[in-house]
């Protein structure tokens, strides 16, 4: 995909969310930020997190972390990638709604990597938004299959969001987070009639289901 680019764009973020359509547990946005001018290698083809097997997933994952932590510097002298990962919980998206969770995940997101506005491209997956003072963004549909920098950003998102379900699981071991991570599965389902729902459940998300 070719985009303009114009002399005062340092930075190139890639948005991408977790976690929409779960039945527990929270949404997740991560905010993946690289000097415009960055050529990252070793990763091959790239694509959807969720089409990744696990494994995939957790060696990229790796990989970028690495990266994150190493003092390599871009050639402006800026660390070569950074990223952080928000999180709204069950009981939030009850009270504010999905869409307005996503979006403080997303501030929050580009605040913790301290992206400024006007030196910073915004790519962001699907019907995603930055706020209103980023003016050079872009919203692309399957954004995470066509832009690298979507890519990592929904890779890190999801493993993220996995491990937390996770640990999650060890509070709640009846719920097998660990294994649906919180989605809709026939098991998630049945658990749920048969044990009623604990406070990672999104009430909002089950009136159809108890």
């Amino acid at each position: 995909m070719i985009l303009i680019v114009t002399k005062n764009i340092k930075f190139i973020v890639g948005i991408d969310e977790v976690g929409r359509g779960p039945l527990a547990g929270p949404v997740a946005v991560c905010a993946f930020i690289m000097p415009i001018d960055f050529k990252i290698s070793g990763f091959g083809p790239l694509k959807d997190s969720k089409k990744l097997t696990p494994k995939k997933r957790e060696e990229i994952f790796c990989k970028l972390e690495i990266l994150k932590n190493s003092r390599q510097r871009s050639s402006q002298g800026s660390k070569k990638i950074d990223y952080s990962v928000c999180y709204e919980s069950a009981k939030s998206i009850d009270k504010i709604g999905l869409s307005k969770a996503i979006k403080n995940c997303i501030k929050k997101s580009l605040k913790n990597i301290k992206a400024n506005p006007k030196n910073c491209l915004v790519l962001l997956d699907g019907g995603l938004k930055a706020p209103e003072e980023f003016k050079n963004q872009k919203t692309i549909i399957k954004g995470d299959e066509k832009e690298r920098v979507i890519a990592f950003a929904s890779i890190v998102a999801k493993v993220s969001r996995d491990s937390l379900m996770c640990k999650m699981s060890k509070k709640y071991p009846k719920y097998c987070f660990e294994i649906h991570k919180g989605y809709g599965t026939k098991k998630h389902c049945e658990i749920i009639k048969k044990e009623g729902i604990c406070k990672e459940h999104r009430k909002s998300f089950l009136r159809n289901i108890r």
